[in-house]
C-alpha cells in the first residue's frame, strides 16, 4: 500500500510541476524517475532499457532523418502551391500537404520546415495560414504509427505492457475521418484569423543578388508581371544591366536575359531567391544543402578593404558569400563588388575546409554562427533524399528490414554523401524528447507494477458505473485530451496510458479501444498554444493572441472529439 501512496505522491508532483512552474517536462520527467530509483522502486536495468526502447530509437532517427528531408524540393513545391488568391484554397492545399508529410515523417519537423515557405508567401499574411499549419501537421501525425512523436510512444507503452505491436497503419482510418472532418472545418473558421502581416521593408538588412537566366519564363515579362515586387520581407534594390546600373526599377521595367537583381531581406530571402523558377542565386552552383552560417568581419581581417573577387574569398577559406549585411546601409552595385569593411555579416556557404579551421580564422572574423537555415538540395540530389526515405519506409512495411535498422542505413547513407552534417545531428538530436519518454516510461511501468493505476482504474469503473465501457472509455479520452492542453501531449500519453490499460483490464474487453482513445486523446491539442510543440512554434511567429487560439481551436476539438469517440467502438470492438 505504501508503494502505490509513493507513486500516487510522485504522479501528482509532476502534474503540479508541469502545471504551475516554467520548469522544462524532461527535467521533471526526469527527477521523478531519479526519485524513484533512488527509492528502490525502479532497478538501474529497467531504468536502461527505458531509455533505449526501440520505439523511442526509432523516433530519434526519424527526427535526425528530417534534417535532409527538409532540404528537399518538396518544400520548395509547398511554397509554389501557396500563390493562390484564395485563402481558403490555400489552406486546402497547405493543409493536405501538411498533413501527408507529417504521416511520414515527425510533424514537428514538418512545421519546422514549412514555417519559412509560410512566411515567404507572397498573397497572405502568414497569421492566416500559421496555426492551419499547426494543426494540419496534427491531424496529419495521427495518420500513422511514425507522424508524431505521441504514436510512437504509445506503441512503447503498448510492447511494455505485453501487447503486440501497433502497426504502421493501425490508426490511418480514424485519422482520415478526423483529418477530412478537421479540414471542412478548418478552412472557413481560418478567415477569421487575424491578418498580423509584418511585411513592411523597415528592418531590411541582407544584400544578395540573383542572375536571370537565358531562357527563363521571367525574360520579356515586365518587374510586375514577374510579382518581384510584391515579395514579402525581400525588396528588389536595383538591376544591373550590361554594366549599367538601373538604381529606382519601375514596375513596368522588362527583364532581360543576364539581368542582375540587386536584393534586400532577410536570412529567409536565401531560400526565397532559390525558389523562384528562372533565377539564380549569387554563389548558387555551390549551394546543395549546406547549412549557412553567419560571420562578421574583424577588423584586423585581411580581406578589409577587398571586394570577395579581388580577395579570392572563396579559395582562401573554402566558402561561397550569398549575402552581405553593413548595418542598415543599403548596399549598391553587385555583391561580388562590395568593398569589405570590418563589422560587415557575412552569410556563408561552408565548405569541408572551413568548417574544420574556424579555429584558426579567429584573426579574420570576430564570431561565427550557425544559423537555422539550410540551403536547398538540388534536384537531383533532393530525388535520391526523397526516394531513399521512401524505400525504407517500404522495407518496412514489407517486413523486410525493421524501421531503426533502416533509418539507421538511410542516415549513415546521408552523412557519407554529405547531405547532412554531424554538427546539424547534434543540434537537432531530440534530447528532451529521449528524457521524457525514458522517464515516462520507467513512472509507467511503477504504476502498473505498484497496483495503483489498477486501482485507479476500479475507481473509475465505480464513478462511471452507469455508463458502462463506453462511458470509460470517454473519460479516458477526456482525461487524456485535457492533460494534453495542461502539460504536453508526451507527458499526457505517458501519464494516460496505465490509466486507460487498467480500465480495460477491470472491464475485461480489448484494451486497444482505450489505447487508441488514448493515443487520438494526446493529439487532441487545438484549444491551447502551450499543450503541442507545433502550436508553440507558431504562437510568436504568428502573432497570436489566446483568443485566436481559443476561437479556432474550441469548433476544431469539438469536431475532431466527436469524430473519434464515434469511430473508436466501430473500427475497435470491445
Amino acid at each position: 500500500m505504501w508503494q502505490q501512496q509513493f507513486v500516487l505522491a510522485v504522479l501528482l508532483g509532476i502534474v503540479a510541476m508541469l502545471v504551475f512552474t516554467r520548469v522544462k517536462p524532461s527535467f521533471i520527467f526526469f527527477g521523478a524517475a531519479f526519485i524513484a530509483f533512488l527509492s528502490g522502486s525502479v532497478e538501474l536495468s529497467d531504468l536502461a532499457n527505458n531509455f533505449t526502447n526501440p520505439s523511442l530509437l526509432t523516433l530519434v532517427l526519424l527526427i535526425l532523418a528530417s534534417c535532409a528531408l527538409e532540404k528537399t524540393r518538396l518544400i520548395s513545391w509547398v511554397s509554389r502551391s501557396l500563390s493562390s488568391q484564395r485563402l481558403g484554397s490555400v489552406v486546402a492545399k497547405l493543409g493536405l500537404s501538411t498533413a501527408l508529410l507529417s504521416s511520414f515523417t515527425n510533424n514537428t519537423a514538418v512545421v519546422v520546415s514549412l514555417i519559412g515557405a509560410v512566411k515567404r508567401n507572397q498573397t497572405h499574411a502568414p497569421s492566416r495560414l500559421l496555426l492551419p499549419l499547426s494543426y494540419a501537421a496534427i491531424l496529419g501525425g495521427t495518420l500513422t504509427l511514425i507522424g508524431t512523436s505521441t504514436n510512437l510512444i504509445i506503441n512503447s507503452f503498448v510492447e511494455d505492457a505485453g501487447l503486440p505491436s501497433l502497426h504502421f497503419f493501425t490508426p490511418t482510418l480514424i485519422g482520415l475521418a478526423v483529418l477530412a472532418g478537421g479540414l471542412v472545418i478548418l478552412i472557413p473558421l481560418s478567415y477569421w484569423l487575424p491578418n498580423n502581416d509584418d511585411s513592411g521593408q523597415d528592418d531590411l538588412p541582407y544584400f544578395l543578388e540573383a542572375r536571370v537566366e537565358p531562357g527563363s519564363q521571367l525574360v520579356g515579362k515586365t518587374i510586375a508581371e514577374n510579382n518581384l515586387r510584391a515579395l514579402r520581407k525581400l525588396f528588389l534594390a536595383e538591376v544591373i544591366r550590361d554594366g549599367q546600373t538601373v538604381a529606382s526599377v519601375k514596375p513596368d521595367f522588362e527583364l532581360q536575359a543576364r539581368d542582375r537583381l540587386l536584393f534586400c531581406g532577410d536570412i529567409e530571402s536565401v531560400a526565397t531567391l532559390q525558389e523562384i523558377n528562372g533565377l539564380t542565386l549569387f554563389g548558387q552552383h555551390h549551394l546543395n544543402g549546406q547549412h549557412l552560417i553567419e560571420v562578421v568581419v574583424s577588423s584586423s581581417a585581411s580581406i578589409c578593404s577587398s571586394t570577395l573577387k579581388a580577395s579570392r574569398f572563396r579559395e582562401r577559406f573554402d566558402a561561397v558569400v550569398v549575402a552581405i549585411r553593413r548595418g542598415h546601409e543599403r548596399l549598391e552595385g553587385g555583391l561580388g563588388s562590395v568593398v569589405l569593411s570590418a563589422g560587415d555579416t557575412l552569410v556563408l556557404v561552408p565548405g569541408k575546409r572551413f568548417n574544420s579551421e574556424r579555429k584558426t580564422q579567429r584573426r579574420e572574423f570576430v564570431q561565427v554562427n550557425d544559423l537555422d537555415s539550410s540551403a536547398r538540395l538540388d534536384d537531383k540530389k533532393s530525388l535520391l533524399v526523397l526516394l531513399g526515405f521512401v524505400a525504407v519506409i517500404g522495407v518496412s512495411l514489407l517486413d523486410v528490414l525493421p524501421l531503426i535498422k533502416g533509418l539507421s542505413l538511410y542516415l549513415l547513407a546521408l552523412l557519407a554523401a554529405g547531405i547532412v552534417q554531424l554538427s546539424e545531428l547534434r543540434r537537432r538530436f531530440p534530447i528532451d524528447i529521449m528524457v521524457i519518454v525514458g522517464s515516462a516510461l520507467s513512472i509507467a511501468q511503477l504504476m502498473l507494477s505498484s497496483g495503483l493505476s489498477a486501482s485507479v482504474g476500479q475507481f473509475f469503473m465505480h464513478t462511471f458505473d452507469g455508463f458502462g465501457v463506453y462511458g470509460a472509455l470517454v473519460a479516458t479520452y477526456l482525461l487524456t485530451l485535457i492533460l494534453t492542453e495542461l502539460v504536453t501531449n508526451n507527458a499526457a500519453a505517458a501519464l494516460a496510458f496505465p490509466l486507460g490499460y487498467s480500465m480495460a483490464m477491470s472491464y475485461g474487453v480489448d484494451p486497444m479501444p482505450f489505447v487508441m482513445a488514448v493515443l487520438f486523446g494526446a493529439s487532441a491539442s487545438f484549444i491551447s498554444p502551450y499543450g503541442y510543440q507545433t502550436n508553440l512554434l507558431v504562437f510568436s511567429i504568428g502573432n497570436y493572441r489566446l483568443k485566436d487560439y481559443l476561437r479556432i481551436g474550441i469548433p476544431m476539438s469539438l469536431t475532431y472529439s466527436t469524430l473519434v469517440l464515434s469511430l473508436i467502438p466501430y473500427f475497435f470492438p470491445f
